[in-house]
């Protein structure tokens, strides 16, 4: 995934994949919805989603964030390739890519992907957005003790700002999969977890801190659209609390903004055995609309 397309205007992020997705949208003719992958997955976790939204109707795109492999098991065994991405590349290069559609498209995305979401809303790109379990944004004030613990594996160490880090089994089990049984969170992480970027990390950390933070959202601009915020009820990463904030923030746009808590879920709710209620949530908000 990491051959890029050339440019006459220059350097560009635009994948091959990424590309290819992008043709086959606008050829399509039809209302494309961009999937937005978070840290320590990999676009092909969207794939049972893709697939839904394109039975109703939609023309779906994973993107990949710059040099993500193709595979859980290369991730593995090349992590390096995940290390020093930045929130505000990352938004720049789905910026790059939602550019070339003809259409203005719907977005989802899952944990940092939530985030990026919003971000890419904020700059007046998407037609409806919906974010779940959200990575916080400049003004989410509420850093419950279970996010801190979710992000321990990355922010104990500063160094890890400009490295790729893997979760232990352990770890996954706490950050995505507590709300599922020992045998299915096995599964999750054996079948989705990868390597990622310690950076986003950092930069949501601190990003009350940081005036000039990458990791921020314009919930006032007019041209957001529809935004539905959801949370998992018991997420340990982005725990409902950051999901209220993050929702009173963006309730103040003059577009349709709603929340849905679902119950029982964790950060895993986009890839677990319940996936498809979580989809048909977000597919029933989009349809609204576009």
């Amino acid at each position: 995934m990491s051959t890029t397309e050339a440019s006459p205007t220059g350097a560009t992020s635009v994948t091959k994949f990424d590309a290819d997705q992008v043709e086959r949208a606008n050829a399509s003719g039809l209302q494309p919805i961009v999937f937005v992958h978070g840290l320590w997955l990999l676009p092909s976790s969207w794939d049972r989603w893709a697939a839904v939204f394109e039975e109703a109707g939609y023309t779906a795109l994973t993107p990949a964030w710059p040099d993500d492999p193709e595979t859980v098991e290369e991730a593995n065994e090349h992590p390096e390739v995940f290390a020093g991405k930045t929130v505000g590349q990352i938004a720049d290069h789905y910026g790059e890519v939602i550019g070339g559609l003809d259409k203005k498209p719907a977005v989802i995305g899952h944990s940092f992907g939530g985030l990026l979401a919003q971000m890419i809303a904020g700059r007046g790109l998407s037609a409806a957005t919906v974010a779940i379990d959200a990575a916080p944004f400049r003004g989410v004030l509420p850093l419950p003790i279970t996010a801190l613990k979710s992000g321990a594996p990355v922010l104990h160490n500063p160094a890890n700002r400009n490295r790729a880090v893997p979760l232990t089994y352990e770890q996954f089990r706490y950050g995505f999969a507590n709300a599922v049984s020992e045998d299915e969170a096995k599964q999750l992480y054996d079948e989705f977890a990868v390597p990622a970027s310690g950076a986003p990390l950092f930069q949501a950390a601190a990003a009350n801190l940081n005036p000039w933070t990458e990791a921020k959202a314009d919930t006032k601009n007019p041209e957001r659209g529809p935004l539905l915020i959801v949370s998992g009820e018991k997420d340990n990463t982005a725990p409902g609390a950051m999901a209220e904030a993050s929702f009173k923030k963006q309730k103040r746009n003059e577009g349709v903004t709603e929340f849905v808590e679902m119950p029982n879920r964790g950060h895993a709710l986009v890839i677990d055995s319940g996936w498809r209620e979580v989809a048909d949530k977000a597919l029933a908000f989009v349809k609204r609309f576009v």
